[in-house]
């Protein structure tokens, strides 16, 4: 490419800043982790154990000059004794720039584009620290946070026959 062209080009890119709309990621941190253990060392040994999972998810979005953050935990039991494995308590957060983003997407942003982002890396700090804890890998289900979304909105609509 010419040096006209990719001057050129690169005016056009950023022109329309002031109305385009942004979603950019700027920050994701720990706000809290917690691990407990509360039946080692004997939950090690555990025999034929088919772990359940009490999971817990709770989305909270809040403003404060344009900063989202999504909330995560989970409890490890075993069916056949049901006496804890681990728990484990996080809140990783996500710092979003939202610029000029239409009102009737702004919610689908918050509930589904924000937590699709973070929820890969929360995945992976609960992972480390169940190996941490001396556990075996625990990786969380993926999400379908659009699926979550989408029943909720057809839940709050009233009159609305089930597809």
């Amino acid at each position: 490419m010419s040096e006209e062209n990719a001057t050129s080009a690169g005016e056009g890119a950023g022109a329309d800043t002031g109305t385009a709309p942004v979603f950019r990621l700027e920050k994701l941190y720990l706000k809290d982790l917690s691990f407990e253990s509360p039946n080692a060392p004997e939950a090690f040994f555990l025999q034929n154990t088919e772990p359940k999972v009490d999971m817990k998810l709770k989305l909270t979005n809040k403003k404060l000059d344009e900063n989202h953050w999504e909330e995560i935990s989970a409890t490890i039991k075993d069916t056949k004794s049901d006496k804890v494995m681990f728990i484990v308590e996080i809140e990783h957060a996500g710092a979003f720039l939202l610029q000029n983003i239409p009102e009737e997407y702004l919610q689908q942003v918050l509930h589904v584009d924000c937590p699709t982002i973070i929820f890969p890396y929360t995945r992976q700090l609960v992972s480390q620290a169940s190996v941490d804890g001396g556990f075996m890998p625990f990786l969380m289900e993926p999400m379908n946070f659009s699926g979550m979304y989408q029943s909720k909105m057809q839940q709050n609509q009233p009159g609305q026959q089930p597809s």
